[in-house]
């Protein structure tokens, strides 16, 4: 049996092309040579929650580990004609984005950075984008899901004008209109 970081993942979908565009080597199709990668960014956006459980290390990383395999497999599941691209510096990866521009409404699905390119504006720069895009577009909005506990991404969308249409226990579902 393959342990959970080696079992192989089903590829990225090839996205519809969508209208989005980001600027030149801002971004690119993410891969499945990007897993590592994007493991390593989904464990550092989840170690922070999982540091009071009392578990040791190695328990957390195997439990992170199976949870980002669940998650990449919602995700292509759910969003077959979604972009799922890798956010770059200079050829560097430092972040994702999965979008899906295939409905009247654009859903950010997922939008994180590693932590050494978090608070720098890059998220807003990319939102802001997003949004220009979608008003030239004419879908009617841009919709996403923030955890509750994210109080600095809520304030960051509500900056940009997304509000809470919404809630679970977990999540707040915002959304930006177009008009």
């Amino acid at each position: 049996m393959a342990s959970i970081e080696t079992e192989r993942l089903p590829e990225f979908p090839s996205g519809k092309n969508s209208p989005l565009k980001l600027s030149h080597g801002a971004s690119r199709k993410a891969a499945l040579e990007d897993i590592p990668f994007l493991r390593r960014l989904y464990w550092s956006l989840r170690m922070e929650e999982m540091a009071p459980v009392p578990w040791p290390p190695e328990l957390k990383h195997a439990f992170i580990d199976q949870q980002f395999n669940l998650q990449h497999r919602h995700y292509i599941v759910r969003f077959p004609r979604a972009d799922f691209l890798i956010l770059e510096h200079r050829g560097e990866p430092i972040g994702r984005l999965y979008i899906d521009c295939d409905a009247a409404c654009w859903h950010i699905i997922d939008i994180g950075f590693l932590p050494e390119w978090r608070n720098r504006g890059r998220g807003l720069a990319m939102l802001k984008a997003i949004q220009w895009q979608a008003q030239a577009c004419a879908v009617s909005g841009v919709v996403l899901h923030v955890e509750r506990h994210n109080i600095r991404a809520q304030a960051l969308y509500r900056r940009l004008h997304f509000h809470e249409v919404e809630s679970s226990d977990t999540h707040l579902r915002m959304q930006w209109s177009t008009a």
